[in-house]
């Protein structure tokens, strides 16, 4: 087994530990909202439960993802639902960020597979969604909760929502950077040396693949500005703090995934994370 194989094969558990703990939560969050939707508004729980369910339906034909991942994906979007149902949801800045996703995944699938090998044949697993998506379904869980119970301000109102959106807009940013910069190369760098590595290498950035990133960020941020009603300096303010959640996530590729200390999942999931936080605190203090 090479050296590669191994440190996936150590380091899984975080992997593992994401999903886990996002589906849990995940599951979770949908029963307690649906006990606080099943007398007051029932239609709520079944229009949750359709749109995840056709979302992973629609992820799994789409060939985007595994069986599991997609019902992962459905899950969070159930979740997200019942923690802002409505025309004003959650959903329409995750569809954003799925559709970018697929485009983007699917754009130089040829090239990409010489690299990546059989996981561009098979879609995204559990854990890559979950790592993904967990910090908006994390976020999203204080919103359902200041239905039910005395929350603080900050964790029940608009501070939640910046950094849903944040971790959605980061997740955004994170893809396409790292799609389109394997593609279309130019001249990768590592962030802690700028000295010059080849595509796909952990912590490396490029031109281009940093200008999508950052469109990516502006489009998912925009959606979420509009569908959360949002203040165009709150919408800003989510873009801004995405692209720096996608720069975090260079830092500790560049410092800690090639050290062997983190892997994929567990990056992409800290630099939503640092991404929403970073919102959060923002949101909570203007």
């Amino acid at each position: 087994m090479s050296h590669v194989r191994q440190s996936a094969a150590r380091l899984r558990w975080q992997s593992q530990a994401a999903l886990y703990v996002v589906v849990g939560l995940g599951c979770a969050s949908i029963a307690l909202q649906c006990v606080v939707f099943w007398r007051a508004a029932p239609e709520t729980i079944l229009q949750a439960v359709a749109l995840g369910a056709l979302l992973a339906i629609v992820i799994f034909w789409l060939r985007a993802a595994t069986p599991a991942a997609a019902i992962t994906g459905g899950i969070c979007a159930a979740a997200l639902y019942l923690a802002t149902p409505g025309l004003r949801t959650a959903l329409w800045p995750l569809l954003a960020l799925l559709i970018l996703t697929l485009v983007a995944t699917r754009f130089g699938r040829e090239s990409k597979a010489k690299i990546d090998g059989a996981e561009q044949a098979r879609g995204r697993n559990a854990a890559q969604v979950a790592a993904n998506l967990g910090v908006a379904l994390l976020a999203s869980v204080p919103l359902g909760l200041a239905r039910v119970v005395l929350v603080p301000r900050v964790f029940g109102g608009a501070a939640m929502r910046l950094a849903l959106a944040a971790a959605l807009a980061e997740a955004a940013a994170d893809t396409l950077s790292s799609e389109f910069g394997e593609v279309l190369g130019g001249d990768p760098r590592l962030l802690t040396t700028f000295r010059r590595v080849a595509a796909g290498t952990d912590g490396a950035i490029s031109a281009a693949g940093t200008l999508a990133g950052i469109c990516g960020a502006v489009v998912v941020a925009v959606v979420a500005a509009l569908a959360l009603n949002l203040s165009p300096g709150q919408g800003a303010l989510v873009a801004l703090v995405a692209v720096a959640g996608l720069f975090v996530d260079s830092l500790l590729g560049a410092i800690l995934e090639q050290r062997g200390w983190l892997n994929n999942d567990a990056v992409n999931f800290l630099s939503s994370l640092a991404a929403a936080a970073l919102a959060a605190w923002i949101g909570s203090r203007y």
